[in-house]
């Protein structure tokens, strides 16, 4: 069948001249490619996943790097130490993947396989220093964390000799959480105030503010405690207080907040909000009901950035707080401890149980971060025009009552005496003006 077609294909097309039939030689004619004799089903080519032959060329990189870099530094150079030992294995083993890959595949794939094990392999090296340090944290406060007056006792009846039985953290704690929430109030609505008005009204004051925010971000953070006692101590005579340090610390977050929102408004698409103003909405009800949904798990991020930031501050706090062993719950009067102070105080300290109670505050103090984490997610992690339970009893409700109030309508209502029907009362609402 195919060598009839390719003949009947090549051959050009005929004309009956006094009878007979003469072939007509037709340029450029084509014929039929021939059909493979198995199965013609496509196989897709695999883009994702792990294959036998990758796995065996990061096993050889990896084997031929060891040995490489073992025997220049045991051998040819005078190199020493673990951590170049560990770079220079890195190095080679890159280089060996790249010459195993480029065996089987061509520039491209060689490119983006580099590039992919690169990023592999640096996520693996944090993931690594990250587990080693909550371990070692774990490993050295865990004889602290497990008593029940760790979590309930302040340390003004504690010594750093006593056992662990005697003393804890629970004025450190609050201090945390009262300078950080106070922080956070006064941050994050100028943060996100100061965002939209950079993103919303571009011009020469607004490049000026973005330039001041760029330049606070690399601030040091003393600089911010010493603003603040020159301030609010010196010249206000307000007093070490935990309001102080919240001030400081809501100084040093600020533009952090400001540019992280800045970001997220950025990625918002713009035929939203002309949408939006096309509908003849005006722009506070634009910004207020488009632009802030759809940035809210962006701002989200931006408000655990800079908790992030101000959980762990410890020279601006030392500034305008102070240090305490006492429980202090007025941020307006008298010194206020914080959990990361009182960790960086109590590891400098000689005894073995003062140590332990350091790595135990700095645990509890990432189970806080943790927590803040987790909160802030569960409250502005939902997507962009997705309601939370309670918004949609809130809505569900109010259809409800909707339906009641035309339910409960009457033909008084509509300005007509007496029963009428239902076509008589929606002519009845044609004709009004």
């Amino acid at each position: 069948m195919t060598t009839v077609l390719q003949a009947q294909s090549s051959a050009g097309p005929t004309e009956n001249i006094g009878g007979a039939r003469t072939e007509v030689p037709v340029r450029g004619a084509t014929s039929v490619p021939g059909r493979p004799a198995g199965s013609t089903a496509q196989r897709p080519r695999r883009i994702s996943g792990v294959r036998r032959s990758d796995v065996l060329a990061i096993l050889g990189a990896v084997s031929a790097g060891c040995a490489t870099t073992g025997v220049l530094f045991t051998q040819l150079g005078p190199f020493t130490g673990f951590l170049g030992y560990v770079v220079v294995t890195w190095l080679v083993t890159v280089i060996c993947y790249a010459a195993l890959v480029s065996f089987d595949e061509n520039r491209a794939v060689v490119r983006g396989r580099i590039s992919g094990f690169v990023v592999h392999s640096l996520a693996a090296v944090l993931a690594v220093v990250l587990v080693f340090v909550i371990g070692y944290a774990v490993w050295r406060g865990w004889r602290a964390v497990v008593h029940l007056n760790f979590y309930t006792e302040d340390a003004s009846r504690s010594l750093a000799a006593d056992p662990l039985t005697k003393g804890g953290v629970a004025h450190a704690i609050a201090g945390t959480l009262i300078e950080l929430s106070i922080a956070l109030g006064i941050a994050v609505p100028l943060g996100l105030l100061a965002a939209v008005y950079l993103h919303e009204v571009p011009g020469r004051f607004s490049r000026f503010i973005r330039t001041v925010v760029e330049a606070m971000t690399a601030l040091p953070d003393i600089i911010a405690g010493l603003f603040i006692y020159a301030t609010l101590i010196l010249i206000f005579h307000l007093g070490p207080s935990g309001f102080a340090a919240a001030a400081a610390l809501a100084v040093s977050i600020l533009p952090i907040i400001i540019r992280a929102a800045d970001v997220v408004f950025r990625l918002v698409p713009g035929s939203l909000k002309e949408a939006s103003l096309a509908l003849g909405a005006s722009r506070w009800r634009t910004t207020w009901h488009v632009l802030l949904p759809t940035a809210r798990s962006g701002l989200a991020t931006a408000v655990i950035l800079g908790a992030a930031r101000a959980i762990g501050e410890t020279s601006p706090v030392l500034l305008t707080a102070g240090a305490t062993g006492y429980m202090n719950l007025n941020p307006m009067s008298g010194s206020m401890m914080s959990l990361p102070l009182l960790a960086y105080t109590q590891v400098q300290a000689p005894e073995k149980n003062e140590i332990a109670r350091g790595f135990g505050t700095a645990l509890v103090l990432l189970f806080i971060v943790v927590v803040l984490f987790l909160a802030t997610r569960a409250i502005g992690g939902r997507a962009p025009g997705e309601l939370s339970a309670g918004g949609r009893r809130r809505r569900a409700a109010a259809s409800q009552r909707d339906a009641r109030r035309i339910a409960g309508r009457r033909p008084e209502s509509f300005g007509i005496a007496g029963p009428v029907n239902a076509p008589a009362v929606e002519r009845q609402e044609e004709a009004r003006p």
